[in-house]
């Protein structure tokens, strides 16, 4: 039994090669699509957790219940900085890699730039602004609720130790959400573009 191992003719495996790099940016695409949602979905998840924490420890008067914001904050604001982070990895991937590959292979149509969505957006003369208030939101909703409930629980005292030993790790949780919220910003690297 002799099996063909001939290669594929040049063009064939191109094109093979085109269909697989499409597959590879329907993929990406769809991924990048879902993290989108579960993103934007945790801001109301957030906003919701701080309201019914909220009403939970008025109705049972007990004010050490609002520690439990904190930990919502941090564990909610985290899965969205992550995702956050992995929707821009994969447009810059699709820019700066898949693009041009993709664009190497397609021999006929080299003036057809690709992927124009991916470059356009970075580039717009208002990201930096936008990113500016991307972040305040961010902030706004993910630290500023618990650190407020770390303030109201810190000013009502007394406290057993137990209740500041928590509170300051969480604090110290918020502060590091709030470093990586800022870092993950990127402000410094977007370029003001005048159009």
């Amino acid at each position: 039994m002799t099996m063909n191992s001939a290669a594929p003719a040049p063009a064939a495996a191109s094109e093979q090669a085109v269909t697989v790099l499409l597959a590879e940016y329907d993929a990406l695409k769809a991924e990048q699509r879902s993290r989108i949602g579960t993103r934007d979905n945790l801001l109301y998840a957030v906003l919701t957790a701080a309201a019914a924490i909220a009403a939970v420890t008025a109705t049972a008067g007990r004010l050490e219940l609002l520690l439990v914001l904190p930990l919502a904050g941090v564990v909610l604001g985290w899965t969205h900085l992550h995702n956050d982070h992995m929707i821009t990895a994969i447009g810059t991937y699709l820019r700066d890699r898949l693009g041009p590959r993709l664009h190497a292979l397609v021999d006929d149509a080299t003036d057809i730039p690709m992927f124009e969505w991916e470059t356009e957006r970075p580039s717009d003369r208002l990201r930096l602004s936008r990113k500016w208030l991307q972040l305040a939101v961010n902030l706004a909703a993910f630290c500023v609720p618990p650190l407020a409930a770390l303030i109201v629980v810190w000013a009502v005292g007394p406290h057993t130790p137990a209740v500041l030993a928590v509170s300051a790790l969480e604090a110290a949780a918020l502060a590091v959400l709030a470093t990586q919220t800022t870092r993950n910003a990127d402000l410094a690297s977007v370029r003001q573009v005048t159009r």
